[in-house]
C-alpha cells in the first residue's frame, strides 16, 4: 500500500472534518465514521448508549420552545459570573451545552459556531458555552477553537441536571472511556455525569423559540438551523 493510501489515522478525520465545507451534522458524522473504522466495540457501546437514553426519553421533558429559560449564575473562563439577564441584556442568546474539551464532537460544535460569528453578531446574537469542566479546561478549549464567546463552567452539572439534560454515562461507557479519559480530574468529581449536549436559541425576553435536544451526543443543530432561529428570536 502506498504512503498516501495509508488509513487516516484519529486525528487527521477529526482534522478532515473540520476543513470540510458541509453543513455541521455531515461534519460530525466523519468523526462518527472514523471512531467505528477504528473502534467498532466503542462504536458499539455508543449506539447501545444512546439505544438506552432514548428509551428513557432523555432529554425530552427539557425546556422547550414557549418556555421560560430558567436563569443561571455560572463562572466564565475567567472566572467571572456570568448571567441570563446580562447575556439576554445584550440580545437574543444561543445558550448551548458541550460534554468537555476532550470531545472531538464538541470541538466542531465550537468551530461551526465560530464559523458563524459574523453572521450571529449581525443578529446581535449572544453565544454561551456550558460545560461541566473546571476552569482551565474551559478556557483551554474556548482558545482551541478560536472563540470569543465566554465558555461558562457547570460544577458537577448543576445547572444542566435542573433542565434534565445530566446524563449518566452507565458502567460500560465509563470503562471505555476511562482508557484514555480522565474525567473526574477534568470534572472535579468521579460521577461520570455528562450534559446532553443540547442547544437553546432564546430572545431578549427570556422566551426559549427553538430548542435542539438529542441524547445522541453526535448529533447537533446544525449552524444554518441556528441562525434561522436566531432571526426568529431577534
Amino acid at each position: 500500500m502506498a504512503a498516501d493510501e495509508q488509513p487516516m489515522t484519529f486525528e487527521k478525520s477529526v482534522q478532515a472534518a473540520i476543513e470540510l465545507d458541509a453543513p455541521l451534522n455531515e461534519r460530525l458524522a466523519v468523526i462518527a465514521s472514523a471512531v467505528r473504522r477504528l473502534n467498532s466495540d466503542f462504536a458499539d457501546a455508543v449506539d447501545r448508549l444512546v439505544a438506552r437514553l432514548r428509551e428513557q426519553g432523555a432529554g425530552a421533558s427539557a425546556p422547550a420552545p414557549g418556555d421560560v429559560m430558567p436563569a443561571f449564575l455560572l463562572p466564565d473562563d475567567e472566572g467571572r459570573l456570568v448571567s441570563l439577564s446580562e447575556i439576554l441584556s445584550h440580545g437574543p442568546a444561543v445558550i448551548t451545552f458541550q460534554r468537555g474539551h476532550w470531545c472531538p464532537y464538541c470541538r466542531l460544535n465550537a468551530i461551526g459556531i465560530v464559523e458563524a460569528q459574523q453572521e450571529i453578531t449581525t443578529l446581535r446574537g449572544q453565544v454561551v458555552v456550558i460545560m461541566p469542566e473546571r476552569r482551565k479546561f474551559a478556557k483551554a478549549m474556548k482558545a482551541s477553537v478560536g472563540a470569543q464567546f465566554p465558555f461558562l463552567t457547570d460544577m458537577d452539572n448543576g445547572y444542566a441536571l435542573s433542565l434534565n439534560l445530566a446524563i449518566w454515562v452507565g458502567a460500560e461507557m465509563e470503562r471505555l472511556m476511562g482508557l484514555g479519559l480522565d474525567l473526574p480530574n477534568y470534572q472535579g468529581n468521579s460521577s461520570w455525569f455528562l450534559p446532553i449536549p443540547a442547544t437553546f436559541v432564546v430572545g431578549t425576553d427570556g422566551i426559549i423559540t427553538d430548542r435542539f435536544v438529542d441524547p445522541d451526543y453526535r448529533r447537533r443543530m446544525d449552524i444554518d438551523d441556528l441562525i434561522a432561529a436566531l432571526r426568529r428570536a431577534r
